[in-house]
């Protein structure tokens, strides 16, 4: 572990928010940890998260609900750990590991006594003990916030590697599963154990889809029953480590033919665009080229008797393509610093024909992202092709053919660099073998 990165990534964060909070006003910036509601009539609690501002300074600590951080300009940030009297659960020990010297830690029982005048308070809920002078959750400030956790430091780049390394375990494990004809459930167990996560832990519900599950883009299951013929295995699944997420996906299929043939083509189309990234080029046109090249696929294989440019002028390849060719990683799954987390309309939305697309801005050395093409049948989608005035460009009895086959998504965590790209999951996947 770099220790010498993580203080580095402090001081980085220390620097920024001082400047953000002179700019917006403050004199300081409280972190709440976060916690959890009770569930409906019941007395048992929904699953814990960390509040991923919270982590961005303590990836230490995301099984503390309760704590809170203070940022003061010129002073040392002060950790308020919660070690509550409480016999149903094991009571923490207050933080002694060498990050914990970057702090001013504090135990507290629930209340932290916080005396300062015009905070902002970032938090899902203001704490009981705050001030008048204080501001909930200040949109300005929380959008330049994330603008900053838009370009990682070397420390969170470490973290986005292991947690790759770590997924790239379970894949290879659901992989074998599948070659050996296990159901979801046991695919699902299987990535579970390989990479010695609990349910909790995931940074996202695993996606294990068999044969027509495999066209469920966020399908929620993971069937016990095995089905009459194993086809597909598209699996969605990534990992955790010090807070940060991988988000990996791979399909696989189980015989040649031509949905093999289309994996293939996929997997060359992905290659392709990954080759094309830099710092610099416009995210948007990496997946509108990727739009461009799955015609291209959908006309050789004989799926659309059409040209790209006709395929595209009539939105042919949104029915096989419905979102957008990937999104910012990092603390949370779909990271801030992108449009579907603008409030402010301070960053560029996609175009109007590709809604789905969650990054519109140009590539930054620095960032994380995912590229995840996909190719599926949907019978929805394909249904409404199907009554319209294009639907002649297809041949509908291959595509019934290939319905039983589901999809296809194939899924990399990349870091930009001035020059193209580090690919943190297809490097895990050649060290693993």
């Amino acid at each position: 572990m770099n220790q010498q990165a993580y203080f580095s990534h402090l001081n980085r964060l220390q620097q920024t928010t001082e400047s953000l909070l002179a700019d917006a006003g403050f004199d300081g910036l409280l972190i709440g940890s976060g916690g959890s509601s009770l569930r409906f009539q019941d007395d048992y609690r929904h699953t814990y998260k960390a509040n991923p501002n919270f982590v961005h300074w303590l990836p230490f600590l995301t099984q503390h609900p309760g704590c809170w951080l203070q940022i003061q300009p010129g002073k040392k940030p002060v950790l308020y750990f919660v070690m509550a009297d409480d016999f149903w659960h094991v009571t923490p020990e207050l933080p002694a590991d060498w990050w914990a010297e970057a702090f001013e830690v504090i135990a507290i029982k629930d209340t932290a006594p916080v005396t300062q005048d015009n905070l902002a308070v970032v938090a899902e809920h203001m704490p009981a003990f705050a001030r008048d002078s204080w501001t909930h959750n200040p949109q300005a400030l929380i959008q330049q916030l994330h603008r900053v956790r838009r370009v990682k430091s070397e420390w969170e780049h470490d973290c986005l590697r292991e947690a790759n390394v770590l997924a790239v375990k379970g894949h290879l494990r659901a992989e074998q599963g599948f070659r050996a004809g296990e159901s979801e459930y046991e695919i699902h167990q299987g990535y579970l154990a390989a990479i010695a996560h609990n349910e909790k832990q995931l940074p996202y519900d695993n996606i294990v889809g068999l044969n027509e599950h495999a066209a469920v883009l966020h399908y929620q299951w993971q069937d016990r029953t095995l089905p009459d013929k194993h086809r597909t295995l598209l699996i969605d699944a990534g990992a955790n480590y010090l807070g940060y997420a991988a988000d990996i996906t791979r399909t696989y299929a189980a015989e040649d033919g031509v949905f093999a043939d289309l994996l293939a083509a996929m997997e060359q189309a992905q290659l392709d665009t990954l080759n094309d990234m830099r710092a610099g080029v416009s995210y948007v046109d990496l997946h509108l080229g990727m739009h461009r090249k799955i015609a291209g696929i959908l006309q050789q294989a004989g799926i659309v008797r059409a040209s790209a440019d006709t395929q595209l002028e009539e939105g042919v390849t949104r029915v096989f393509f419905p979102h957008g060719l990937g999104h910012l990683l990092g603390i949370q799954v779909h990271d801030v610093g992108a449009w579907q987390h603008d409030q402010l309309g301070t960053e560029p939305a996609p175009p109007a024909d590709h809604p789905f697309l969650r990054y519109a801005g140009d590539l930054e050395a620095g960032s994380v992202l995912t590229v995840e093409p996909g190719l599926y049948f949907i019978p929805s989608l394909l249904q409404t092709l199907r009554q319209s005035p294009v639907a002649e460009l297809i041949d509908w009895s291959l595509v019934e053919h290939l319905l039983p086959f589901g999809g296809i998504r194939i899924e990399d965590n990349v870091l930009i660099t001035p020059q193209g790209i580090e690919n943190f999951t297809r490097d895990a996947f050649a060290a693993a073998q």
